[in-house]
Parts: C-alpha cells; sequence; structure tokens
C-alpha cells in the first residue's frame, strides 16, 4: 500500500467531472421506466454519460471516521486483482464530510482511491444524503455501491454481488451485514432491534415483487446505474433520515427490482464504537423504523414484567401455606409457571432471528429495559421534539421511512 501525494490526490480530483447520466434515444416510444423516471426530477439526469463505463463505482461517505476507515479501505483495496482491477474495471471514492479528525489524511494514503469533500450542507438535505450524492454525480460505473466506513469486506464480495444482482435482475440489492458487537449494552440490545427487524422486515417479502415491503441497508446498498438514473438518485430522498429504506421503497414502487438479504458471507461491521453513540444512534432510527413504536415499546416492556415477575410469583405460591386452600394456591403456581416458560419461548423464538450468537441472544432479556427506553425516546424526539441529533448535526423528523 503507498500513499498518494497531496499532488497526485488533487489533480486525481480536479480531473474527475460530473458524468453520471445515460442518454434516451430521440423518438423512442416511452415505457414504464420512462414514466417512473418522470415522476422525478434532479441534475443526475442532466449529467453527461462518460466515454466509457467502469464496471462499479464504491462510495464511502466518512465523517470523523478515522477509528475505522483504515479498516474498512484495507478490504475494499484488497479486492483488486488482475481481473477486476481497482482503477480500471472499478473505482473507489471517498467523501469527507468536514471531518475533524484523520479521516481525509487516512483516506488519502490508500493508493487507487480517490477522495473528494462534500459540499456545503444545504437546507433540505442530511449529511449522508449530501455527500454520497456529491459521488454519484461523478461516477463512472454501471454500478453504484454505496457502503459505510464501518464496514469491513470479504474477499471477493464486490465481483460476487454484482453476480448476484445480475442473476436476480435486481436493480437495487442491499445486504444486512454481521454485527459485531462489545460490551454489555450492546449485546443485549442489538439482538433485540434485528429481531424486531426481521420481523417486521422479512427479507423474502421485502425481495418479492408481489409484497409491499420494502427495506435495504445502508452499509452495503448496490444500485445499477439506470436504476439509480430513474430513481433520482439521493436527490429524491435528500431529507430522509433513513435514505436507504427511502430508495428501496421507491425501488419496489417503481418496480425496478429489489433485493435483499442477510449477508454474514460477504462483510460485517461495527456499528457503534460507544454506547453513547448507540443510543444516539437508534433514537434517530427506531421511530422510523417502526411506525408503531410506542406500542412496540409497551408490549416489549410487557415481556419484562412477564419474564421476571412471572417466576416470582410462582413461587411465592408455591411457598404459600394458606391453611385448606394450600393445594389451590399450589396448582395456581404451577400455572404461572407453565405461562412463563411459553413466554420465554416465544421471546427465545423472536431474538433467535436476529442472526446474533447464541451467547448474545441468551443475554437479551437484560436488554428490554435499554430497548423499551430507546424505543420512547425515539417516539418522542420524532412527533414530540421533531427533531433528532447525530454527528453533531440536528435534522427535522421526516415521515417514516418505512411508510
Amino acid at each position: 500500500m503507498s500513499a498518494d501525494t497531496p499532488e497526485q490526490n488533487a489533480s486525481q480530483n480536479n480531473s474527475y467531472t460530473p458524468v453520471l447520466g445515460l442518454t434516451e434515444s430521440e423518438g423512442a416510444p416511452k415505457d414504464w421506466r420512462e414514466q417512473v423516471a418522470e415522476a422525478f426530477s434532479g441534475a443526475v439526469f442532466d449529467q453527461p454519460e462518460p466515454t466509457e463505463l467502469m464496471e462499479l463505482t464504491v462510495i464511502v461517505p466518512a465523517r470523523d471516521e478515522a477509528d475505522c476507515l483504515g479498516g474498512c479501505l484495507r478490504t475494499l483495496v484488497a479486492q483488486s486483482e488482475e481481473i477486476f482491477l481497482l482503477g480500471r474495471d472499478w473505482e473507489l471514492i471517498v467523501v469527507d464530510d468536514h471531518s475533524s479528525d484523520r479521516t481525509a489524511e487516512i483516506a488519502r494514503g490508500f493508493a487507487g482511491v480517490t477522495v473528494l469533500e462534500a459540499p456545503k450542507l444545504e437546507a433540505g438535505w442530511t449529511g449522508k444524503n449530501n455527500a454520497v450524492w456529491t459521488a454519484a454525480r461523478r461516477a463512472r460505473g454501471r454500478w453504484l455501491l454505496f457502503t459505510d466506513a464501518d464496514t469491513l469486506h470479504e474477499p471477493g464480495d464486490l465481483r460476487r454481488a454484482l453476480h448476484e444482482a445480475e442473476r436476480h435482475k435486481a436493480g437495487v440489492m442491499s445486504y444486512s451485514p454481521r454485527q459485531i458487537v462489545t460490551g454489555f449494552a450492546q449485546r443485549t440490545l442489538m439482538p433485540l432491534v434485528y429481531s424486531e427487524l426481521a420481523l417486521a422486515y422479512p427479507p423474502s417479502k421485502v425481495s418479492d415483487p408481489k409484497e409491499f415491503v420494502a427495506a435495504a441497508n445502508g452499509q452495503f446498498l448496490l444500485v445499477g446505474r439506470e436504476a439509480y438514473r430513474r430513481l433520482g438518485g439521493h436527490e429524491a430522498v435528500a431529507g430522509e433520515v433513513l435514505e436507504d429504506v427511502a430508495l428501496a421503497f421507491l425501488a419496489k414502487r417503481s418496480k425496478l427490482g429489489l433485493r435483499f438479504r442477510y449477508a454474514d458471507d460477504a462483510l460485517s461491521t461495527r456499528m457503534y464504537r460507544s454506547t453513547r453513540a448507540m443510543v444516539e444512534g437508534w433514537t434517530k432510527n427506531l421511530a422510523l423504523l417502526f411506525a408503531n413504536s410506542l406500542t412496540l415499546a409497551l408490549w416489549r416492556a410487557l415481556d419484562f414484567l412477564l419474564l421476571f415477575l412471572l417466576p416470582v410469583l410462582a413461587v411465592v405460591l408455591w411457598n404459600a401455606k394458606f391453611a385448606q386452600h394450600s393445594i389451590q394456591w399450589l396448582g395456581a403456581g404451577w400455572v404461572l409457571a407453565i405461562l412463563w416458560l411459553r413466554t420465554l419461548v416465544r421471546f427465545y423464538a423472536r431474538v433467535a432471528k436476529s442472526n446474533f450468537p447464541l451467547s448474545d441472544c441468551l443475554l437479551t432479556p437484560l436488554g428490554l429495559p435499554l430497548f423499551v427506553f430507546l424505543l420512547y425516546r425515539s417516539w418522542f424526539q420524532h412527533k414530540i421534539l421533531k427533531q433528532v441529533l447525530w454527528k453533531g448535526r440536528g435534522y427535522g423528523s421526516q415521515r417514516s421511512a418505512a411508510r
């Protein structure tokens, strides 16, 4: 790995002109794709087409990601090989979103990586959408992959993803990575969140064009160039906090082909590096992911009460000594014990859908109070205060991306 000099990077960036967009055939009859395109407007349609397209453009938005960007780029740059050469067959763009740490410096330390600076954030845009839109308008790939700075990619996952998307005729394909968690709070909470996501957005239904359910994970979002253009790019979801789900919804409504699956074979990620960041992140997202977040909080609070209160009551009744009624109290204790066992089995059957290790799933009852708190906090921030914070920026609450 060799570092580009600042002069090389500056020259590379200055010669990188906007290229996204496809030329329409004059006089061609409109099909459903043209009709979808007319539903959205934006500069994406005005960009000239490059003389020669690459196979793929990988776009990594980064804001204060010095602690993880290096690992991400190492796993991406390592994908370069003779039959899939970085700089010839695909390109890798990092967009520095006004970082206050060494994010840009780290990115420039990787040969073949183009580093762009996100423009000033305008009203109506989120920081991430502004950053990726900057790179997308300059992309030269037939496919565009949006991936986060905290992801780690398995060898060959880029080429395999391209083949998978083409095989399934998916204009938009997204992977849910294997989640890396550390510390008690993450180990108890994250499986709870992901089990609810698995129930709300079953991958089989998301990938079924006949189903209304749509979802995507911005940690790995692969979009065909034509599909991205038809959707209006990230400009069409400029103000959405959950831009990945919003794009998936548009793709499904537009019948562009949507595929979504859990992909521990392709990549992993450590979403949050502290409990504080985790609290802030899920406060931003939960009320948008679950339209019934307050109701869900009440149900999970009931789970907590049943799991921890029922066995206590059962023991009390088993030990009751109320003279002639002792047999009845003993029977009531067994009824409560059976009810507790049923609650426990149903709870763990739900958590098992999270794709987390068994050791983490077993701990999840202890994470229920935090989950309930975050569901309520997210609801309160979005519905009452109508503002959320993320990475030092405040955003007005958006409509639920899940619709």
